[in-house]
């Protein structure tokens, strides 16, 4: 095997069948798999799969890209990006998340074991390295935070502006208040969204694809900074086509609430997000006002200079299924570091001094964001940029961050904008919870964590019945289970033996070759098929023989396969692997290889060079099903090696 690649290649000369297999991940922090149960009976063409783009030069998946997939499973495409380093095909066909964790045992220990673990190496395709085990592996790959400093805000929390003494420690001019708009106060028209903006931050625009039926509200009058501002919040439920409006709230300028209404989604409802909207199937039973009647009141009621305020105001109009061209985001005009956004009931208590969104409450109160999302703009343009600054909300912030204020924010944006959000707000942000199985002798920050239903289990084995029970209960469950793991003495002597198989396998001998045989040429042929590492001539025998020592096991299998019992150099020659010990079970391995499931649909191809590389990715799209090209790196020059994988 190559040292730069932990998995191996199918040979091109077998043919097979290209199947699609649920992904496994195994890494030196203890082996973990992520196992996607999809309904059966599905289509093989829209099972979701995981296929992997291109992994990095050591091949390594760090515990936040892991955790960048399972946000993207829980949330999808529309609120959180896709994962930079493989692709979730199908995702809308992903019934349950299961992720199995087997504490305590290796990359090492895998493959010494490897034809035991039949089960593991067929049902799950991908492997790959990760980073070295943290104090609690959980934790990380699911994000969740540090614990939260302790302590009562500050008394700037109440709505006063930071006493003199703490304005001076402030640099204003970093502030990305002051970067955006300047140090002095702004006028309406500045606070509105540009097309530009909107266009990056998901708003609805016509034009485009997404947004086809969606309904313009004729608002195209000229804008000016005396134009009405109309504060907007809506409240949605899950449905079997995804969220749709079940209430929509306007409050004018005054704090006077001028529309209100609850409205009868069109489809099936799953989940009424009772926790985020309030919304209950005994409040909504009776409610005949469907979308089309609040979009055409709602047309009827804003004037053509209205101006929308809201928080993550593309969710609302979404939900509306409307455009509307001059719109002022509170989440986005209150600037923060690193493209991340003040939650709503931050900025309330931070600026107005007000609470919002109680834990008392059940839901939160449409009309009382909407009037909030209105005051938070008023006080923006009343008090200017530079006020704002000097209120140093990011320090206030980082004092609570990790400490949630209180619920959870009813819409996806205002969680998945912070780089740290973990996959359990992502869950409770749909209503979701997750199960983790493990035994009593395991601890995880995450078995105290609220939104987790923890199940302890005195053995293994009752670890995998309660699994077999409760998985299909829960659209993402966490198992783990714990082995002991070896000595350091006994690691080291397995890494040395695995090291001398590894290499035994990779090695052929070659001959009889005649005694004038052309010794370059022999070499040449041997070296097309992959990266030789060291060529001996043999003359303990009869007649000459050549011991051909490759980097990558495929280089050996290739040369087996293509020139055992040809004729070369006007002799029939054998060619075999050295027979050891560590050989013996050789062939089989080697067939058992090739049908793990992680290598069907993946190409050896050997003598590549620079030239082609170029011409395969820039042409890729001409090889049919073409999933990742593979091109393994020389560790110490960091240059390309002359082989490559096609992964289809």
């Amino acid at each position: 095997m190559d040292s730069n690649r932990e998995w191996t290649g199918r040979h091109p000369k077998k043919d097979r069948k290209r199947r699609r297999a649920p992904s496994k991940l195994v890494g030196a922090a203890g082996a973990m798999t992520v196992h996607r149960d999809l309904e059966e009976r599905q289509p093989e063409a829209k099972k979701a799969r995981l296929s992997t783009i291109l992994f990095a030069e050591n091949c390594e998946v760090t515990h936040g890209q892991l955790c960048e997939l399972l946000k993207y499973a829980v949330l999808g495409k529309s609120r959180v990006p896709k994962p930079s380093w493989c692709q979730l095909f199908h995702r809308n066909k992903l019934n349950n998340v299961v992720i199995f964790v087997l504490q305590g045992m290796s990359q090492l220990q895998f493959y010494r074991f490897y034809l035991e673990f039949g089960f593991l190496r067929k049902a799950f395709r991908h492997k790959f390295r990760l980073p070295p085990p943290s104090s609690d592996f959980l934790a990380d790959i699911i994000g969740l935070r540090k614990k939260p400093i302790t302590g009562d805000l500050p008394k700037t929390m109440g709505g006063s502006l930071p006493s003199t003494s703490s304005k001076a420690n402030i640099n204003l001019q970093n502030d990305p208040v002051i970067q955006k708009y300047g140090s002095k106060k702004v006028g309406l028209t500045r606070c509105l969204l540009t097309k530009d903006e909107m266009k990056t931050f998901h708003f609805p625009l016509p034009g485009f694809p997404d947004c086809e039926n969606f309904v313009p509200t004729k608002c195209n009058g000229f804008i000016t900074d005396s134009s009405p501002l109309f504060g907007l919040d809506c409240e949605m439920c899950l449905t079997s086509k995804g969220r749709e409006l079940t209430r929509i709230s306007v409050v004018a300028e005054g704090g006077c609430c001028v529309m209100d209404e609850l409205v009868k989604p069109d489809n099936k409802i799953l989940d009424y997000l009772t926790s985020f909207s309030g919304i209950t199937k005994k409040i909504l039973n009776p409610v005949t006002t469907k979308l089309k009647d609040v979009q055409r009141r709602l047309k009827a009621l804003l004037p053509p200079d209205a101006v929308l305020v809201g928080h993550s105001l593309d969710l609302d109009l979404r939900a509306l299924k409307m455009i509307h061209p001059f719109v002022i985001d509170t989440s986005l005009l209150y600037v923060r570091e690193q493209g991340r956004r003040f939650k709503l009931k931050f900025l309330a208590k931070a600026i107005l001094g007000k609470d919002i969104q109680c834990p008392d409450r059940v839901g939160h109160d449409a009309i009382e964001d909407a009037r909030i999302t209105l005051e938070l703009a008023q006080y923006f343009l009343k008090h200017g940029p530079k006020k704002i600054a000097e209120l140093n909300l990011e320090v206030l912030a980082s004092r609570q961050e990790l400490q949630p204020i209180g619920p959870e924010p009813r819409n996806t944006t205002e969680v998945v904008q912070h780089p740290n959000t973990s996959v359990l707000e992502c869950l409770n942000l749909v209503g979701q919870k997750l199960l983790f199985l493990a035994r009593e002798t395991d601890s995880s920050e995450l078995s105290s964590s609220k939104n987790c239903q923890t199940i302890k289990c005195l053995s293994n084995k009752e670890v995998l019945e309660q699994a077999r029970v409760e998985i299909p209960l829960f659209p993402f469950s966490i198992v783990q289970f714990s082995f002991e793991p070896f000595s350091p003495i006994l690691t080291e002597e397995m890494n040395k033996r695995m090291r001398i198989k590894w290499a035994e396998m990779s090695t052929v001998y070659a001959g009889p070759f005649s005694k004038n045989c052309d010794l370059r040429a022999l070499k040449r042929l041997f070296k097309s098929f992959g990266p030789v590492r060291s060529l001996t001539l043999v003359l303990e025998t009869h007649q000459p023989h050549l011991c051909i020592q490759y980097e990558v096991l495929e280089a050996a299998q290739l040369a087996i396969e293509t020139l055992d019992g040809i004729l070369v150099e006007g002799s029939y020659i054998k060619v075999q692997r050295p027979v050891t010990e560590l050989t013996l079970d050789c062939d089989t391995l080697v067939n058992e290889l090739e049908q793990d499931s992680e290598n069907r649909g993946t190409i050896y191809l050997s003598g590549v060079s620079e030239t082609f590389k170029e011409h395969l990715l820039q042409q890729s799209n001409l090889f049919l099903g073409l999933e990742a090209v593979i091109l393994p790196k020389d560790l110490k020059s960091g240059k390309q090696k002359k082989y490559c994988f096609l992964n289809s």
